[in-house]
């Protein structure tokens, strides 16, 4: 609705993963890069990292886009809760193969067939595991399992994991230690600095139709946005398309740093929730708490039967109860 007033011929900030909107920092560049060589140059393993929001997926997009030719297939798995059968039929299914009935040996068979058949015509297999943090370690194993089809020189299935921070924990603990082995390249992205958030939100404007994004939305919006948002696109997407429809309601033709702060507060992006410590469910910090709070009851309680009966031990042997505190 705010598109002919702000003169754009489309949304510029959508939070879909769109890569016509690919703002390339030298993170996402290097990102970007390792991905496209790990598959072209078959290195097999390629991990990519990085915080909820920070254009995991839109990178794989593009990447995507880029292999989209004639020698290369792929499978997309964005949905990693799944048993070990269960992501092999996934992942047979998204080659095009045939799995109804089949069990997880006639999978692997089936699977196995189909990339040797493609490496023998010369043609690259990838797959990609988004939201690759969910995916249970034998599952993990299972696909490490998979590279095992390889030449001396290759391997003939490229695979790409994509996930939040916990996947890098993940692929540290002893039991992934061989599949952590396996890893050809890694990188990690990060969010924005100030300097790249202006150029980010320039861009998208620009890409939009906008010739004059430094109008709509000044320098000093744009640190607040950069503020509230500690740089992740996605943020940043979510508070400049709320704040476009705010400007234009108000009739504004630029976005002001107020307006930054109503969509802040808002949307509470100031707010982040601890876990509450609940010693029932077993919290070593909770249990400390009570154990602290029992002693301190229990030292009350015999300093107050010692002031009125004497020693502990006299009044505990003539039954008294009077005092005794509820632990």
């Amino acid at each position: 609705m705010y598109k002919a007033f702000y003169n754009l011929k489309r949304n510029p900030f959508e939070i879909t993963p769109d890569p016509f909107f690919l703002f390339p920092t030298r993170r996402h560049n290097e990102a970007l890069a390792a991905l496209y060589y790990g598959v072209r140059r078959h290195k097999g393993f390629v991990v990519m990292t990085g915080e909820v929001g920070t254009g995991k997926t839109l990178l794989v997009r593009c990447l995507l886009q880029l292999l989209n030719q004639s020698d290369v297939a792929y499978a997309y798995v964005f949905n990693s809760r799944l048993s070990p059968v269960e992501f092999l039929q996934y992942v047979a299914g998204d080659f095009g193969l045939n799995v109804a009935g089949k069990n997880k040996s006639e999978l692997l068979l089936t699977l196995s067939n189909y990339v040797i058949s493609r490496h023998q015509k010369k043609l690259t297999t990838v797959l990609v595991v988004d939201e690759a943090h969910h995916v249970a370690a034998e599952v993990l194993e299972e696909i490490r399992l998979l590279t095992n089809l390889e030449t001396t020189n290759e391997k003939l299935l490229q695979i790409l994991l994509v996930g939040q921070p916990e996947l890098d924990e993940k692929l540290d603990s002893i039991e992934l230690r061989q599949l952590k082995q396996r890893i050809a390249l890694r990188s990690q992205l990060q969010p924005l600095n100030l300097d790249e958030t202006t150029g980010y939100i320039q861009r998208r404007l620009q890409l939009a139709g906008n010739t004059n994004s430094a109008l709509l939305f000044p320098a000093e919006t744009i640190v607040r946005v950069h503020r509230h948002s500690r740089g992740i696109p996605r943020l940043i997407n979510t508070v400049c398309e709320n704040a476009l429809i705010t400007a234009y309601a108000r009739q504004a033709r630029s976005v002001t740093p107020d307006i930054i702060e109503d969509i802040a507060t808002d949307f509470r992006l100031g707010v982040v929730h601890q876990p509450k410590v609940d010693a029932a469910n077993g919290n070593e910090e909770g249990d400390a708490r009570r154990a602290a709070k029992t002693l301190l009851l229990l030292h009350d309680y015999l300093q107050k039967l010692q002031s009125s009966h004497g020693e502990p031990r006299a009044a505990a042997a003539t039954g008294a109860t009077k005092h005794e505190p509820y632990i």
